[in-house]
């Protein structure tokens, strides 16, 4: 089983990139230890910088790096990389579209017990509400190492989700299809489309197989690209499909529910189920325990697959 968080892939990713690049700096907010970036601060102090609990700080000065020319990462637990700082990705990052790559570490509900003030359920909705913000949620380790790699490459401002905790592998090292702003197909199915981002991917895809096995057959997609969502690709699965249904681990409004909502009902209606996280502080418990109580794993995918589309539950 992998142990190796998406975090930590991305340490990787740009530590091996500053070899030969002086212009990447990484900024944190007293979370280097939870962000796995220790090993870059350590390699490369003089590119290493730390503002302590202030997140406000974090992004205007990370915004300013940029506007010298620097290639910022900023890092922070997601929940307060997306309330605390918000008017400074609006207007820093977002309005004067600089080069700043956001990285929500701890997504979703990977605090577990910490609760509702440790919780982002609401990142999706309020960094892709930003003009020129990109919005980003990889799947597994090696995905999160193609992104970065991607982000790397260009100059516009970005913001990555990744989870606290290492998920099971979707991809291998060698076999990890890539591009840009495009979905993955991970299976083709013509009664069911699963539109799914992040760690809600491998649920997803392991519902597709339980469904196989009662005769449904069902498409699923890696839309690890929230913002810019991959329009056509959600089209085409949502045509050949009889219902389409998205599960993200985030609250049920704003999310990749409601665009890809947007997207099928302009282009070619068919019901949509929206399997997310719910209007409500959460229940205590793991990762794997609040999937499992509100449906977001693979029975209770299958499950809701299967009672839309009239088959006996599972």
């Amino acid at each position: 089983m992998n142990k190796v968080p998406n975090r930590q892939a991305i340490c990787d990713v740009l530590l091996e990139s500053a070899r030969g690049d002086k212009n990447i700096v990484v900024l944190c907010s007293d979370s280097r230890g939870s962000a796995s970036m220790t090993p870059f601060f350590e390699a490369y102090p003089e590119r290493s910088i730390e503002v302590g609990i202030a997140e406000q700080n974090l992004i205007s000065i990370s915004a300013g790096m940029a506007k010298c020319g620097k290639k910022p990462f900023a890092f922070s637990p997601a929940s307060f990389l997306s309330t605390r700082s918000y008017e400074q990705a609006k207007i820093d990052v977002a309005y004067s579209n600089t080069n700043v790559k956001l990285i929500g570490i701890s997504g979703g509900i990977s605090y577990g017990a910490l609760g509702m003030s440790h919780h982002s359920a609401q990142d999706i909705a309020v960094m892709s509400a930003l003009p020129n913000m990109r919005v980003y949620l990889p799947s597994d380790r090696f995905q999160t190492a193609k992104l970065i790699s991607a982000l790397l490459e260009d100059t516009k401002p970005a913001y990555v989700r990744v989870g606290r905790n290492a998920v099971e592998d979707i991809y291998g090292e060698a076999d990890c299809p890539f591009t840009m702003d495009k979905a993955t197909v991970l299976s083709d199915g013509g009664d069911a489309a699963i539109i799914a981002c992040g760690e809600m991917v491998r649920p997803a895809l392991e519902a597709a197989d339980q469904l196989r096995q009662h005769g449904i057959y069902a498409t699923v997609l890696d839309m690890y690209c929230v913002k810019p969502l991959d329009s056509e690709a959600v089209i085409k699965a949502a045509e050949a499909a009889k219902l389409v249904v998205t599960v993200e681990e985030h609250a049920p409004f704003g999310g990749l529910g409601s665009m890809v909502s947007q997207v099928v009902g302009a282009n070619c209606p068919r019901k949509v189920i929206n399997m997310a996280l719910p209007d409500s502080p959460v229940i205590t418990g793991t990762s794997k325990e609040v999937f499992s109580y509100y449906g977001l794993d693979a029975e209770g995918i299958a499950k809701t697959i299967m009672e839309n589309l009239g088959w006996q539950a599972m």
